[in-house]
């Protein structure tokens, strides 16, 4: 994953509202905008405002029916995210590690 893409990726899931919106495409499958729309308390220019974001970074798809657009997640769009939190923790295991065993040298 290149660091744009990333980073797009991190602002896009940083908005609370717009990882809701992906996080119910998850559970629930597509959706038309309007269905969005409904319990979220969100205006619906709003919404698919966010839902042109969560398109931008990749994370869901859309597709015309006649009037309606139906919005679904991507969720393998997160493995790049994945991959990255697993090196990241590699990362930090090695030097908490590392300073585990420092602590036990000056322990003894």
């Amino acid at each position: 994953m290149t660091t744009a893409a990333s980073d797009l990726m991190f602002k896009t899931l940083g908005d609370p509202t717009r990882r809701a919106i992906f996080e119910r495409l998850c559970r629930e499958g597509e959706l038309t905008v309007w269905k969005i729309t409904g319990p979220t308390g969100v205006s619906q220019p709003a919404v698919s405002k966010h839902l042109g974001a969560l398109k931008l970074a990749g994370l869901v798809k859309d597709r015309r029916e006649g009037r309606e657009t139906h919005y679904s997640a991507q969720p393998q769009a997160l493995a790049s995210l994945t991959d990255w939190a697993r090196q990241m923790t590699g990362f930090w295991e090695r030097r908490l590690d590392s300073l585990e065993g420092l602590l036990n040298r000056m322990d003894q």
